[in-house]
């Protein structure tokens, strides 16, 4: 009669290796190639304080501040800009400069409160040098904390202002003239890119057909929108 020892030697099941253990904060901070988990964060405090420590690009070593966001963590509407400037390095918050006052006075002629109903952030996180574009690299090392935004928000409509920022956020590259003003599907969520409100400034015309007249038509579309989705 087979004794034990005998029985295992047929036995056939192969043992699951362990897990791998999860990245430590240093390794999160500093290396890019290194994903952040779904669910890091339990709020924004928490990625505040972690992104102004990051390393994961080149923009940490050049920065005052990184800049996460403002406004109603659980806002309905995400309004998510390209990077910060130089006002917003400064201060830690975007959209803070002339384009930000702007901003708000957009959202406030359709009775959008910038505290309660609306949540802005960048897809990224620090200031690239003179204001430039920023890179593909950079992008894609901090895009993680975007989607951990993303999560946390959880937002019904999402704003994407200017090309910069549809591409970074879904990967669209065509033209902000092309397709401001359309609705879209990313990731199952509900976007419409917009003109920035900086290319506002610089066309001062409220003409028909004008950038401004184009934003009052998106931005009415938007609040329209919104309504709907809340009688639903």
């Amino acid at each position: 009669m087979p004794n034990e020892e005998q029985l295992n030697l047929f036995d056939l099941t192969v043992a699951e290796p362990p897990p791998p253990a999860p990245p430590t904060w240093e390794e999160i901070l500093s290396n890019a190639k290194i994903p952040i988990p779904p669910g890091t964060y339990q709020n924004m405090e928490e990625m505040v304080a972690h992104c102004n420590q990051c390393d994961r690009c080149r923009l940490g070593k050049t920065r005052t501040n990184a800049v996460v966001g403002r406004g109603n963590p659980r806002a309905p509407i995400m309004i998510v800009g390209e990077a910060p400037g130089q006002n917003e390095d400064e201060t830690g918050q975007p959209f803070v400069g002339k384009a930000g006052q702007l901003l708000e006075k957009i959202l406030a002629a359709v009775d959008l409160n910038s505290q309660e109903d609306v949540y802005i952030c960048n897809a990224i996180k620090c200031r690239p040098p003179g204001n430039r574009v920023p890179e593909a690299d950079e992008i894609a090392a901090c895009r993680p904390y975007f989607l951990e935004q993303l999560r946390l928000v959880d937002p019904q409509i999402i704003l994407l202002t200017g090309a910069t920022a549809v591409r970074a956020v879904t990967g669209d590259k065509r033209g902000i003239t092309k397709i401001r003003g359309t609705w879209m599907t990313w990731e199952g969520r509900l976007c419409m890119p917009i003109l920035h409100p900086a290319y506002l400034l610089r066309n001062s015309s409220s003409d028909r057909g004008s950038p401004k007249w184009l934003m009052w038509q998106d931005i009415q579309a938007v609040r329209a929108k919104l309504e709907e989705i809340r009688q639903l």
